[in-house]
Formats: structure tokens, C-alpha cells, sequence
């Protein structure tokens, strides 16, 4: 007994979100009663609007309601209907509810989505579930009623614990699932969480436009989330179309991501039938090292060429902008040669911390608590120059991966990124929002979230799998900026002036989350390397808010070098840095000039036919008023929270977009 607690205790004071860390690798649901059915999918008429130069869609596919444990227990009763009306542009009422089922506000989006997916996390969902539906067999168990706060556990006074941590203490057991909650067999649980998933997909399928105006798509989808010791490697599993495995995936039945891909590849992507899925990781940013790190190397050979081509197939994109924090850059690694970057400092959740430490070429532990060291694979630059040098090494990239955002709402509340009206991951209240007192880890810290940028010549769910398959998407931090990057070995000088610039990109190289084609640079023109178009629209905004101007565009390339370090470089490729644009901090109010489009073509002067590399743009907005300046101005001075006036929380930001990469490889090396 006395080992269970100590367990438990140490269990509970890393817990974040999901997981204990535990990792009992229960495999008692049985793999094979997971497969993805074959079955005929529903048939769809064909879209009207079909652009074959492919146009920019806007979306979010990280998305949770009240089926998400933790959204639950934090308030959140929202459904995955009300999401999908939330994405599409209607007004949903928000949680708490008074006893006469009235919402604590009201909500809408700015502008209506163009798809989404709710991502509710698979771990004790059915418990979840169980607990607040008065007609389940478990509602009037100890446990359930310490997940309602009805009671308290043993263990939750012997630990001294509240709130949160005392709820999940309910559901929670040293094996994963509880049995007086789900029986001794954990039938009980197989059978809710059956019907959850499915009632998730009936949403899904509600809101899908299958006529021909295409104006909506959703995905069926879920969060696999594996918090050991409260570091984040969690992915969020994006399925093509209403075939999927039988129950979702949770760390509880795979409890490691070697395992995870194994089962989507047996049960969906080689099971015949009709199943597909990607697989998203998301917040590197806190995975202590975790989430990119190279753990097959004590393998045969053979081995590690699979491991790495499966996880290159299944993850072709990350995303690198949510409400926890961006996962773009950090200046100051061990092994990153370049200079600073001033646009590295952009919303980082764990920087404003004095006291992180470097991993080097190690992990740690603790990232969700504000605790452990930071590696330079946290961030996708170095990730991806980590992908470069895997390639020499074995033939494949693993991290052959676009960028993508999504918000990670709490609160049924997709795309919600607009800094003005922030809602909050799970509480609105605002001066909860704003303060910091000794938390490590305050609310004020978070940012909105971003948005999921997506090319597609339609507005379906296949056209947008395949465009997220192969790459073509970008991320940004909430605007609706639309960036464009081709790379090719003869791109005309002059293409921006050109009228159908797009479709002559598209002729003359190749777009974002592509390879530049290889023999092309072993010596005439081509020798003196390759050149990009790089252009961008601003944000059009709405009727009610402009968007902001455009600053300037840049171009970032990484390689690895002779000594192997992890080398970087930014080049300002279109627009001015010193514009002089700014904000006036009493009003919001934007001062200062700034483009509505810019376009470049560069080609890189320092190419080394010889050196792998890999290049994508970052398109920057004018300074404007940071969500947190926003919520500080609407209240009296002297109501203000210590947030408001924290020198560690910036009164304006520059929104931005950041596009996939385009790929050089010298060799005729395997890319996944």
C-alpha cells in the first residue's frame, strides 16, 4: 500500500493533462478487435469550385469538447455538434452553465472555417462518459463521484491534493482504468467508449457538405496522448474519410508511438480496407527532447530504415502553433551555428522562464509543469536539420514533415484565434486569464492558437488529405495570411510580375513540401543554385476588423555542416524590417505603413551542390496588440492583474505564416 501511494504521489505531481507515465502496456483490448471495417463510403456530389492551381483553405484539427476528460473536468459540457456549428459560424453558448442550462457567454467565430476536426482525447473517454450520464451503471459509484467532486478519495487527502488533480484521482489507476468503473474485464468501458467514438463520427458526418458548394468538411479524428511524466508526445490521428479502427488508439492499449504507428498501419493503412490516417504531432515545444528524438538506433539497420520510412508516411506534417506555444525556434542551443534570430522570441510558453536548461543531445522530463531541459528538437528548425543528417546517415528522412497550426480549444470553440476576443483554453473568466502570481506556468502565458493552412483544388476531404499527405500546407499564428513558396533550378527572375504567377510556379519548380529535383545541380546554370518564389497576401480581415499590413517575407535555410552542427540562416527576401510601423499601446490602434502583397524570387547565393539543405518562408505582419493588452485595456486600471504589467508578457506581437519546406539532397537517397 505504502509503494501505491508513493506511486500515485509521484503519479500526481507531474500530472498535466492525460497519462501518468505509467505505461502499463495493457493489451487487453485486443488489437485485431480494433480494425478499421471495410465498408462503401458515403457517396458525395462533385464541388462546383475546383481550382486547379489550388487555393488556400483555412481550418483547425486540433479540437476538444466536453468528451475530452480534461475538458470535462475543467467545466466544459460542449459536444461535438456544437464544435462543428461553432467552425461553420454559428454561436454557441459557452460553459459554466447556470441551473436554467444558461451559458456563462455566448461565442463566434470571426470567420467560418473551411474544415476541422475534433481531436477529444482517447484516454478515458468512456469513463469520462460514464461519470456524468445518470443512466450508466458506474454514475453512482466512489469513483465517479470523486470525478464529479462529489466526494473526496483517500488518496486525495493523504496527498493534500485539490481541484483538478483530486477529480482525476476518480478514474485513475496504477493499470489505466479503473474496475469499479469499468468492470473487471474493462467490458463496460470497451462498450461506452464504442458508442462515444461513434456518436463523435455521426457529428462528424452531420456536418460534412457533400453537395456541391463543398463549403464545410470535417474529419473523423482523435488525440493520442502520452504525458509521461508530464512531458507532451502526444499526435493527434487525422483519418481520410468515415473508415476507421473500431475503437481510437490511447496510450492505455499503445502505450508508445512505435506502437501507435504499428497498429495504424496494420488496422487502417495495409488492412484493405478503405482506412487512411496521418498522424500529427503537436507541442514539441514541451516534449523535454521526446518528440523528435532518434530512439531506433540500437537497432539492425534494416530496422531503422523501416522505423523511419513508416514514421515518414504516417507524419507528414507537425504542428507547430497552438495555444501552448510556438514550436517554430529558440536562440541560444549547444550545436546551432547562426545568428540570432529576433523572431525566434515569438510566444514561447517556456522562455520567459529564466531557469531552462539545455538538453544538448539528451531529454528530460516535466516540460507540461514548467520543469526539465529544453532540446533544440523541440523546435522544428533544428527537427528538420535532424532530418537532414538521419538521411545521410541511413537513407530515409523521418522528419520529412510540413507545418501546420491549430488551436487545441478546450472549449468546443475550432479557429477561435482572434487576439481581441480570446476565450481561453478552458476558463474565459479575464482577470483569471491575466494573472501570474507564482505560477510557473500562467494562463497569460497561452496564446490563442493558430490556424492550419491547407492547397487544394477543392474542398473535400480527399483533396485536403492528399494535399496534407503530400505536404502542401502551411501554419499560421491566427491571421489568414496566404503565402506561396516554389523552389526550382530555373525559376524566371521575373515571375512576380507575371499575371499567373501561381500556375507558372507550378510549371517551373515545385511547391511547398516538395524536393527540388534532384541531378540539377551538378554543373552548368544549375550549379549556381536554386532559386524560389516566395509571395504573400495579407490577412483581408472582415467588415468589423482590417487586416494587418504585411512587414516583410524571409527565407530560412538549415543544413548540417562538416563539424556537425545544426546551422541556420534568415534572409529578408521581401519587404522592410524597419518600416517603423507600430501601435499605439492606449488604443490598439496600428500606426506605420505596410504591404498588402509581397513577392520575391532569390535564388541562394552561398548553394553547395555537395550539402544537403532545407528552406522554408516566414511571412511577418506589422506589430499589433498582443491578446493579454487587449483584455487589460477593457478593464479599469486599477482592476489590472500583476499580468498586465509583467515585463515577461510582450504588449504586441507580429502575427505570421510559416510555409512547409522545400527539400535539397544531393544524393540519390530514399525521402520517405
Amino acid at each position: 500500500m505504502i509503494r501505491r501511494i508513493s506511486i500515485l504521489s509521484a503519479c500526481l505531481a507531474i500530472l498535466s493533462i492525460q497519462g501518468c507515465g505509467l505505461e502499463p502496456g495493457l493489451e487487453d483490448w485486443e488489437p485485431g478487435s480494433g480494425a478499421a471495417q471495410s465498408q462503401v463510403i458515403a457517396p458525395r456530389t462533385a464541388c462546383a469550385d475546383r481550382d486547379p492551381n489550388r487555393r488556400a483553405f483555412f481550418g483547425d484539427l486540433h479540437v476538444h469538447t466536453g468528451v475530452s476528460m480534461d475538458a470535462r473536468i475543467r467545466g466544459t459540457s460542449t459536444t461535438p455538434n456544437d464544435a462543428y456549428r461553432f467552425a461553420r459560424g454559428e454561436r454557441i453558448g459557452l460553459s459554466p452553465f447556470d441551473e436554467a442550462g444558461r451559458p456563462s457567454r455566448m461565442a463566434q467565430i470571426d470567420r467560418p472555417l473551411d474544415f476541422a476536426a475534433v481531436t477529444d482525447h482517447a484516454e478515458w473517454m468512456a469513463e469520462n462518459s460514464l461519470c456524468v450520464d445518470q443512466t450508466s451503471p458506474a454514475y453512482e459509484t466512489e469513483s465517479c463521484k470523486i470525478f464529479r467532486a462529489e466526494s473526496t478519495s483517500f488518496l486525495a487527502t493523504v496527498l493534500g491534493v485539490k481541484g483538478f488533480r483530486a477529480k482525476i484521482l476518480g478514474v485513475i489507476d496504477l493499470n489505466g482504468r479503473k474496475a469499479e468503473v469499468c468492470g473487471e474485464d474493462n467490458g463496460v468501458c470497451r462498450e461506452r467508449l464504442a458508442g462515444v467514438w461513434a456518436e463523435n463520427g455521426r457529428a462528424a458526418e452531420r456536418y460534412y457538405d457533400r453537395t456541391s458548394a463543398c463549403e464545410f468538411t470535417t474529419f473523423h479524428a482523435w488525440e493520442y496522448s502520452r504525458s509521461t511524466r508530464s512531458t507532451k508526445i502526444h499526435r493527434n490521428i487525422i483519418l481520410r474519410n468515415e473508415i476507421g479502427p473500431e475503437l481510437p488508439f490511447s496510450w492505455i492499449d499503445t502505450p508508445n508511438e512505435k506502437k501507435l504507428r504499428a497498429r495504424l498501419r496494420d488496422l487502417c493503412l495495409d488492412s484493405g480496407s478503405g482506412c487512411d490516417a496521418i498522424a500529427i504531432p503537436h507541442n514539441p515545444n514541451l516534449s523535454n527532447g521526446h518528440q523528435f528524438a532518434i530512439t531506433y538506433r540500437e537497432l539492425p539497420l534494416e530496422e531503422q530504415v523501416s522505423e523511419a520510412r513508416l514514421r515518414a508516411r504516417l507524419e507528414p506534417i507537425v504542428e507547430m502553433m497552438q495555444v501552448k506555444g510556438e514550436s517554430e525556434c529558440r536562440n541560444g542551443f549547444s550545436g546551432v551555428v547562426g545568428e540570432e534570430d529576433e523572431l525566434c522570441e515569438f510566444e514561447k510558453i517556456r522562455d520567459r522562464q529564466a531557469d531552462v536548461d539545455d538538453c544538448g543531445d539528451g531529454t528530460g522530463w516535466g516540460a507540461q509543469k514548467g520543469e526539465g531541459c529544453t532540446s533544440r528538437v523541440d523546435y522544428v528548425r533544428y527537427a528538420l536539420v535532424e532530418g537532414l543528417r538521419e538521411e545521410e546517415r541511413i537513407g530515409v528522412n523521418p522528419f520529412k514533415f510540413g507545418m501546420i497550426g491549430s488551436t487545441d480549444t478546450h472549449r468546443s470553440t475550432p479557429g477561435a484565434v482572434e487576439e481581441k476576443n480570446f476565450v481561453g483554453k478552458f476558463e474565459g473568466d479575464a482577470k483569471a486569464l491575466l494573472e501570474i502570481g507564482d505560477r510557473k506556468r500562467p494562463r497569460i502565458y497561452r496564446n490563442p492558437g493558430g490556424l492550419a493552412g491547407v492547397y487544394s483544388e477543392e474542398n473535400s476531404r480527399d483533396a485536403l488529405f492528399e494535399a496534407m499527405k503530400r505536404r502542401e500546407t502551411f501554419a499560421t499564428s491566427g491571421t489568414r495570411i496566404t503565402p506561396r513558396f516554389f523552389g526550382g533550378w530555373s525559376l524566371s527572375p521575373d515571375l512576380c510580375d507575371s499575371e499567373d504567377v501561381v500556375a507558372k510556379g507550378y510549371a517551373e519548380g515545385v511547391a511547398m513540401g516538395s524536393d527540388l529535383p534532384r541531378g540539377h545541380a551538378s554543373g552548368g546554370a544549375d550549379s549556381e543554385g536554386p532559386s524560389f518564389l516566395v509571395s504573400a497576401l495579407q490577412d483581408p480581415g472582415t467588415e468589423d476588423r482590417a487586416g494587418t499590413a504585411l512587414q516583410r517575407i524571409q527565407v530560412v535555410k538549415g543544413w548540417v555542416g562538416d563539424d556537425g552542427d545544426f546551422h541556420q540562416k534568415v534572409i529578408d527576401v521581401a519587404g522592410d524590417p524597419n518600416n517603423g510601423a507600430d501601435v499605439d499601446l492606449n488604443t490598439c490602434t496600428p500606426r506605420g505603413e505596410g504591404a498588402g502583397s509581397l513577392c520575391s524570387v532569390w535564388q541562394d547565393p552561398e548553394f553547395d551542390s555537395s550539402q544537403s539543405a532545407v528552406y522554408y518562408a516566414r511571412v511577418v505582419e506589422n506589430p499589433s496588440c498582443r491578446w493579454s493588452t487587449w483584455h487589460c485595456l477593457a478593464l479599469p486600471k486599477n482592476e489590472r492583474p500583476d499580468g498586465c504589467d509583467d515585463p515577461r508578457v510582450p504588449k504586441t506581437i507580429q502575427e505570421r505564416a510559416w510555409t512547409s519546406p522545400i527539400w535539397y539532397m544531393p544524393t540519390s537517397a530514399e525521402t520517405g
